[in-house]
């Protein structure tokens, strides 16, 4: 079921050029918040920002090991995302309330 208050947050995850990339390296699989800190030439807490956007997105998962952080993609997220999409662009033929085809 599409919560479509948390639609806005699924898309804002895609709308970066940064948190793009980032979805990019994660497609290799989990990486570490270093690495991806490495290939981005970004601030640690400019990093930090774009992770908490694209964990709050449910699109990626963080797990802690010690002081390192570690970061996937998550396939349910993913799903998820995909049915946003789709939810927002299936056209529906069967209207419900004629008379605005009336006119």
């Amino acid at each position: 079921m599409i919560d479509e208050r948390k639609i806005p947050t699924v898309f804002k995850a895609f709308c970066d050029e940064n948190r793009i990339k980032i979805l990019k390296q994660l497609l290799t699989g989990e990486k570490c918040a270093c690495v991806l800190l490495d290939n981005l030439h970004i601030s640690q807490p400019t990093l930090s920002h774009h992770m908490k956007i694209l964990c709050d997105s449910g699109i990626v998962v963080m797990r802690k090991e010690g002081k390192w952080a570690y970061y996937s993609i998550s396939p349910e997220g993913v799903t998820y995302a995909s049915e946003c999409l789709l939810s927002l662009t299936s056209i529906n033929n069967s209207c419900k309330d004629k008379s605005c085809c009336d006119k």
